[in-house]
């Protein structure tokens, strides 16, 4: 349990449970530790098996024993977000002022209380700072967050495939989605687990539409064309003919018994609140100034998502305020969901950057 925490909406959460996973070990300096940040549906388990849904790790190319986050050298910590429903403090849990499942009486969250609990979470392993604060997608929000507010804590920042703010495209997608959640009769206005329902219909779509973003055009062709689904013709019909069609459904079918749809609608809305220039009078090279951190972006040529000059403006504020960095712009067709998938030109640049980080830093060599 930590706290307490003041969150950007005024309420303040005394105590509250966040949930983590931790790899490799504490290093006698603690001076190792690397924070992963995960994106919008991530969890806690980077690098293991997830205990509760059996899925497999979601980064396991980049984490664990001699990979580019390499746990035999740094002492990885990736901690479930507020708001989430892998254990940390969110919309599922019980109001003890109630005894009822919070639901939309849950507090309004930002990232930057994601950041701020993460912090609370670094004084409660009694670490000073961080050698390297890493993530993409929302995770990338959240590193770039940490450099801004709590730069004094963060040697070296990369953020992936991600911006500084969301933007009114990424705005829209997400309110679609939304909506469908609460346009799903089982939603009963975000008490439904007090009636033993689900809102699955609404949430599997709200999946199968964000699932789209996270692919490019291109992806989409070379996976699926205009193949049929177990067919030889159309069947001038409303089942799956496509095999997208049945992609997209066994993705929303598959995420319903993993997620819960409230933490949907609490974490889109951060993303969609994220603006780090807005809390530096609207100027982003202010939100850097006088930072000590080394900076690594990372964007990719198909995302567009989070396309590349979301990250180039990040550069660039980065230059105005004289800090360290370093960008590489990665040709893929995969689009936004590259920095998940294996993809060499990423693992090399991280890697090159985090092995010269650690020169600077005075870590032991591979």
């Amino acid at each position: 349990m930590l706290g307490p925490l003041k969150l950007e909406c005024g309420t303040v959460l005394d105590r509250f449970p966040l949930a983590y996973q931790t790899y490799g070990a504490l290093d006698e300096g603690k001076r190792n530790a690397v924070l992963i940040c995960h994106a919008l549906t991530g969890d806690q388990f980077v690098a293991n098996a997830n205990p509760f849904t059996r899925r497999p790790a979601w980064w396991p190319d980049m984490v664990g024993p001699g990979k580019v986050i390499d746990t035999d050298r740094y002492f990885v910590i990736c901690a479930n977000v507020l708001g989430g429903c892998m254990g940390t403090f969110g919309p599922k849990e019980t109001n003890p002022a109630t005894g009822r499942f919070w639901g939309l009486d849950f507090p309004v969250i930002t990232v930057g209380d994601m950041v701020r609990a993460q912090a609370l979470l670094l004084d409660h392993l009694g670490i000073p700072d961080l050698f390297c604060v890493i993530g993409g997608s929302m995770g990338g929000m959240q590193v770039l967050q940490w450099a801004a507010a709590h730069g004094d804590r963060v040697f070296s920042a990369v953020p992936v495939a991600t911006a500084a703010r969301h933007s009114s495209q990424n705005i829209a997608f997400h309110e679609v989605g939304r909506q469908a959640i609460m346009a799903d009769p089982n939603w009963r206005q975000g008490q439904y687990l007090e009636y033993g329902v689900s809102p699955s219909a609404g949430l599997a779509v709200a999946r199968m539409a964000a699932h789209i973003t996270y692919l490019s055009e291109a992806a989409l062709h070379r996976k699926f064309g205009r193949n049929l689904q177990n067919r030889e013709k159309v069947t001038f019909g409303f089942d799956a003919d496509f095999q997208v069609e049945s992609y997209l459904r066994h993705q929303g079918s598959t995420f319903v018994d993993r997620f819960d749809a409230n933490s949907y609608l609490y974490i889109t809305r951060a993303m969609d609140y994220f603006d780090l220039a807005a809390d530096y009078g609207g100027s982003l090279p202010k939100a850097f100034a006088g930072t000590k951190t080394r900076f690594c972006l990372v964007s990719f040529t198909s995302d567009w998502l989070f396309p590349t000059p979301e990250s180039r403006a990040v550069v660039h504020a980065l230059n105005a305020a004289a800090a360290n960095v370093s960008f590489v712009e990665i040709a893929t067709d995969k689009g936004h969901d590259a920095f998940l998938l294996d993809e060499p030109e990423l693992f090399a640049t991280l890697g090159g950057f985090l092995e010269g980080a650690a020169g600077v830093r005075g870590l032991a060599p591979r």
